[in-house]
């Protein structure tokens, strides 16, 4: 059913940008015409409905001029906006929403994995030593094997590689495989011998080498200790990183993602996204983010070498790790794991040396996102945002978008406890998450922080219900960019088989899913105003879809296909 409300009211929107006195015939009567007009779709605008029986206002057509939305409406209002130019496309009743805003994902790590080892489903010890063998039979001579993905806990028996195991199927060639969730690797001897970590080294701070009963390095590194190998893994050329973020931005259209919140932190990625840009080949929007631990002079200089207000592509929050995983048991907690008494995981900076950077950098404008997943990281991302914010207050300092809402982020908060998350409200970070994650997660998160604390984590309805701003993402390639996945997660809490549930007094609704990942996710890169609805003015991102999420089985969710993805007024992608 479509809305007369909002006929109108983008037919007033679109004369008002034509003058300054309100309209008194339909907009489609004169002025410019649309150089596209997309009809007969079932537009989902995201603008939530002006009557108790519409959550959300519902439409047939819209109108794109440029890379804006020119109107949305009737069929026959919108077909008004028709010239002799004008592009019609026929959607044939799909639904149509805002396009997927992935608030937290690493694009040159994704295309990594797909370009090189992936070891993302692997079941078994067995099956990863096969994966490894055969990558090294096609391997240059002295050729690194990189890549990742592999997750022990689904394997019969849940232990770690080893080096040793490496060895056997390595052929001589040095090996580095990250976990799925990035916070530990395993590297082979030959690899070990280059990076010269020895029965002699020293854990690095914040980081750990895992040993033998004799002292003897596993193989196993966490956190810091992984910069060891990768300091001598030989760098990429520019013609490999390019192709890397070609794939993965491929990827991305594939599965509807218009933005990105991205974190590939060495300068050369930058370089390569300012490539495509100039090409017309940067195909998602792209908010990069930049390592908190660099000097406020440097990220200074990182942020002036290219216009903020280019909405294609622009540097963007300060991003900082205050823990590892759960996963991996480096997650920083304020009690020891349920599985392991002798541990709280790896914090990764002393209290008093974070609060004082964050100060500075958010004294310098900048934005800030914390990694933290344990509740101890949490505490400590939440004590060092409190602190800079009063500092902020008190030098009237202005956040980046020149207001007083410094927009400050935990991304992943998956360990929280009440009161953590009532002082999210009281300071107003935003709660960036990954629902996703949980599909994963469930198989062995209460036997890692145990009932009580598991109760309370991936806590996405306390969030909400608490007035927190939600954000979601997927941290692809952790886990696979498709939004579907993390819908499906959010509302449902329960595995992909759904044979397994967790906590569902948690969930969310379809509609509070959709929000969090379109204009919550725009409101946590500060372009509410551009992007994450469909309404006259705002830019022309969206996605067709060939079902109707909001109506459809949840089980169904997961398997939806993108028809279509439109990126500024231009499509860049089609599917079956």
């Amino acid at each position: 059913m479509g809305h007369p409300a909002l006929t109108l009211w983008a037919a007033a929107a679109l004369c008002l940008s034509q003058s300054q006195s309100p309209p008194s015939t339909p907009a489609a009567a004169s002025g410019p015409k649309a150089d596209l007009i997309f009809i007969h779709a079932n537009v989902y605008t995201a603008v939530p409905g002006t009557t108790q029986f519409s959550s959300i206002l519902r439409e047939e057509a819209i109108a794109v001029r440029g890379d804006r939305i020119q109107a949305v409406g009737k069929n026959v209002e919108i077909e008004k906006l028709k010239g002799p130019q004008t592009q019609v496309i026929d959607l044939g009743g799909h639904f149509v929403m805002p396009g997927f805003n992935d608030a937290h994902l690493h694009l040159a790590d994704a295309g990594l994995k797909k370009l090189n080892l992936d070891l993302a489903g692997v079941k078994t010890l067995d099956e990863f030593w096969k994966r490894v063998a055969a990558r090294a039979e096609t391997a240059q001579p002295g050729e690194w094997i990189l890549g990742g993905g592999w997750d022990e806990t689904m394997w019969p028996v849940k232990v770690l590689p080893s080096r040793w195991d490496l060895d056997e199927v390595s052929g001589g060639h040095p090996v580095f495989l990250d976990r799925v969730d990035g916070h530990l690797a395993v590297a082979n001897t030959r690899a070990l011998q280059l990076a010269k970590v020895t029965l002699a080294s020293s854990d690095p701070e914040g980081g750990k080498i895992d040993r033998d009963e004799n002292g003897q390095p596993t193989g196993i590194l966490r956190e810091g200790a992984k910069q060891a190998v990768r300091m001598v893994i030989p760098p990429p050329t520019s013609e490999m990183r390019r192709q890397r973020i070609e794939v993965a931005l491929a990827d991305l259209a594939s599965h509807g993602v218009t933005s990105a919140q991205d974190y590939s932190p060495e300068v050369e990625n930058f370089r390569i996204y300012e490539e495509l840009e100039k090409e017309g080949k940067l195909t998602t929007r792209i908010s990069e983010w930049l390592p908190f631990n660099d000097s406020v002079e440097e990220l200074k200089k990182k942020r002036d070498s290219h216009p903020q207000s280019d909405l294609m592509l622009h540097t963007g929050m300060l991003k900082a790790f205050m823990d590892g995983s759960v996963g991996g048991h480096t997650a920083a907690l304020l009690e020891p794991y349920a599985d392991d008494p002798n541990n709280s995981g790896l914090p990764q900076y002393d209290a008093g040396k974070l609060n004082q950077m964050s100060k500075e950098r958010v004294l310098a404008g900048f934005q800030l996102g914390f990694h933290a997943i344990g509740d101890k990281g949490v505490q400590m991302a939440l004590d060092a945002f409190a602190e800079a914010e009063k500092a902020a207050r008190e030098q009237k300092v202005k956040a980046p978008n020149g207001g007083n809402d410094f927009r400050l982020r935990v991304e992943h908060a998956q360990v929280t406890t009440p009161a953590q998350i009532a002082r999210f409200k009281e300071l107003k970070v935003i709660a960036s998450v990954q629902p996703s994650h949980l599909l994963t997660d469930m198989r062995w998160a209460q036997e890692r922080l145990g009932p009580k604390r598991a109760a309370t984590a991936y806590a996405w309805a306390a969030f909400l219900n608490q007035g927190v701003r939600l954000a979601l993402g997927t941290d692809y390639p952790v886990e696979p960019v498709a939004p579907f996945r993390g819908l499906y997660a959010a509302v449902t809490r329960k595995s992909e088989n759904g044979k397994q549930e967790y906590f569902p007094e948690q969930k969310l609704t379809m509609d509070q899913a959709l929000a969090a990942y379109t204009t919550g996710s725009a409101f946590g890169e500060f372009e509410e105003k551009e992007k994450g609805k469909l309404a006259p003015g705002m830019l022309a991102d969206f996605v067709v879809l060939d079902l109707d999420v909001t109506a459809a089985a949840a089980e169904k969710v997961l398997a939806t296909k993108v028809l279509r993805t439109v990126v500024g007024g231009k499509t860049v992608y089609e599917g079956n």
